[in-house]
Formats: structure tokens, C-alpha cells, sequence
């Protein structure tokens, strides 16, 4: 992992950052090996309370090495099994499915911050995020048609909650690159920033500092609302809020609010 994604964890954020700088951190089989055991590596890291996804160098992700995986061909059984697609390795998805949706199962909130470009994989794995920080001149692309080849990294699962169907696939079947500003008022990106890292820590700062109880219940449940019907939707609020009332970092909010203090909340 530590050839392809950084991980450093303070007061509870963790600044995740893709380090294949020369290569624009394109996705070779490392780099999809390093994302993959940097989520798993987040899902249990203890007092984890946020995540910032960043690219180093000139962009946050330039989409699949294509040269990488030519050369894999000569590679056989592990060229094999990159192929085999439709085995599910990693719960509902797949290997590559796995870089962009583990961001989205992720029990705390990610925000993605992007410049410079991110286009075919690169752009699903920014759409795993809660949130997108973008520069004005960042530029996306759902670049798969380039190559004859569809979105498969969850991109036509994540796409479909965040533009309209129709923006969707006029993006999918020309593969044409659209800047940060644009890609705002299509509603793939959160906020356009002049600087998306230090915006992003920024933000996950302020949520650190929430009760990390309430936060996770609320991705649980933000989650649940775009794969359910209203009657699941609304028993999970229910559910959610039931074991939210009264416990110790419920009472820890309410307490700090009152009296005008810092929170300190238990992980």
C-alpha cells in the first residue's frame, strides 16, 4: 500500500492520499491493491472519525493505466483474474468496484478533493465520496468510451444519484471532459474551491468535532435513503434515532451546547 496510498490520521481525520505522482496516480493493479487495503485498513482504525481523498503531483486520478494492464496479458493466471468481472470478491462488487464503493460503505464521511484531472476511474472513485472539493479548472471525464468500454468502477450507480438521467448518459456515450464549474451545476461536485485539500480538511475538522455516534448513524442512514422505499427509510430514522437518545455522546452534545464548551465525545 505504501507504494500507492498514504494514510495519516490527526485528531481523528485521516489526509488518504494517492502517491503515484509521476504516473498522474493512474490505476495499475498496486494502485488498485493499495486503495483496497487502505479502506480496509480505515474501516477498522480506531478514533477514525473522517476522511479527506486527495491525489498528490499535477491530479488527483488520470483514470486506468492502460499500458500497466497490457502487460498483463503476459501475466496468466492474474491477468485471468482481473478479467473475471462478474465474480463478486469484495461483498456486491467486485476488485475495481471495490476502489470506488468501499469509499461509500466507509463508516464515516470521505470527502474527495480534486484538481488537476479526474477521468474514467479516477472520476467513479471521487463519485464514492460523500462529498467533492473541486478547482474551477479541475477537469472529469467519463473517459470509458475512449476505449470501447463502459463505467464499471460503480460509476452508473453513483452518477444516477447525482445528475440527471439524461446528463448522465450524454456524459457516458461521448466521454467529453467538463471543468469543476460545470461538473458543480451538473451536481457531481460539492463545493469549487480554489485550494480542495485544505477546504476538505477543513470540513472534515468540523465533523470530527460532531458526535461521531450521530455522524455514522447519518451516512447509515443517507445511504439506506437512495436504495429503499419511504416505509425502510423511515423505520431506520426510527431505528437510528432510538439508540441515539440518551446515550452518553447524545447527552455530551446537549451538555456542551448548554454550557458553551468543547464537546468531548467517546469513540
Amino acid at each position: 500500500m505504501k507504494d500507492r496510498v498514504s494514510i495519516d490520521l490527526k485528531d481523528g481525520v485521516a489526509d488518504v492520499r494517492l502517491v503515484r505522482a509521476d504516473k498522474m496516480n493512474a490505476l495499475d493493479a498496486a494502485m488498485f491493491d493499495g486503495i483496497i487495503e487502505a479502506g480496509a485498513r480505515l474501516a477498522d482504525m480506531k478514533g477514525l472519525r473522517a476522511v479527506v481523498l486527495s491525489g498528490e503531483g499535477r491530479a488527483f486520478c488520470a483514470g486506468l493505466d492502460m499500458g500497466s494492464f497490457a502487460a498483463m496479458k503476459e501475466q496468466g493466471d492474474k491477468a485471468a483474474a482481473v478479467r473475471d468481472l462478474p465474480r463478486r470478491t469484495h461483498g456486491i462488487a467486485n476488485r475495481p468496484q471495490q476502489c470506488a464503493w468501499l469509499w461509500r460503505t466507509l463508516p464515516v464521511p470521505v470527502i474527495a478533493a480534486v484538481h488537476g484531472v479526474a477521468f474514467g476511474g479516477g472520476f467513479q472513485i471521487a463519485l464514492g465520496a460523500d462529498m467533492r472539493y473541486a478547482t474551477a479548472d479541475a477537469r472529469f471525464s467519463v473517459m470509458e468510451i475512449k476505449w470501447g468500454l463502459v463505467p464499471d468502477l460503480a460509476g452508473t450507480q453513483l452518477m444516477r444519484h447525482l445528475a440527471r438521467e439524461d446528463v448522465v448518459r450524454e456524459l457516458t456515450y461521448t466521454g467529453r471532459i467538463f471543468d469543476g464549474e460545470e461538473a458543480q451545476k451538473l451536481g457531481f461536485v460539492t463545493r469549487v474551491v480554489a485550494d480542495p485539500r485544505a477546504a476538505a480538511l477543513e470540513t472534515a475538522r468540523e465533523i470530527a468535532a460532531r458526535s461521531p455516534d450521530a455522524i455514522r448513524a447519518a451516512k447509515r442512514l443517507l445511504n439506506l435513503a437512495v436504495a429503499s422505499d419511504a416505509a425502510a427509510g423511515l423505520m431506520a430514522e426510527s431505528v437510528e434515532q432510538q439508540k441515539l437518545i440518551g446515550s452518553p455522546n447524545q447527552i455530551e452534545a446537549v451538555m456542551s451546547n448548554l454550557h458553551k464548551r468543547t464537546a468531548s465525545f467517546r469513540d
